[in-house]
């Protein structure tokens, strides 16, 4: 959710390896992606419902874990365009 500045929610789901299509990478690519300003601070926070979930984009340097009951927080700055997973 854009919670700072709309209300906008939504869902994203890792797309199964059986509905890929040949440009898609595995375990990496979702139905529905998320679009995040550029040279803008952005923080991220975290949580979960049932268990310990890793929340990871490895191109931005970002990794943190939601865990049932807290809030995890981080930020990141991103400095160019494009597709990062």
């Amino acid at each position: 959710e854009y919670s700072d500045f709309l209300n906008v929610e939504f869902d994203s789901y890792m797309t199964p390896t059986n509905e890929l299509d040949l440009s898609g990478f595995r375990l990496l690519d979702v139905d529905n992606r998320t679009v995040l300003p550029m040279n803008t601070q952005i923080r991220i926070v975290i949580t979960a419902a049932d268990v310990i979930h890793s929340w990871t984009v490895p191109a931005l340097g970002v990794k943190a874990d939601a865990i049932p009951g807290r809030l995890n927080q981080t930020s990141f700055l991103m400095s160019r365009p494009g597709v990062n997973y």
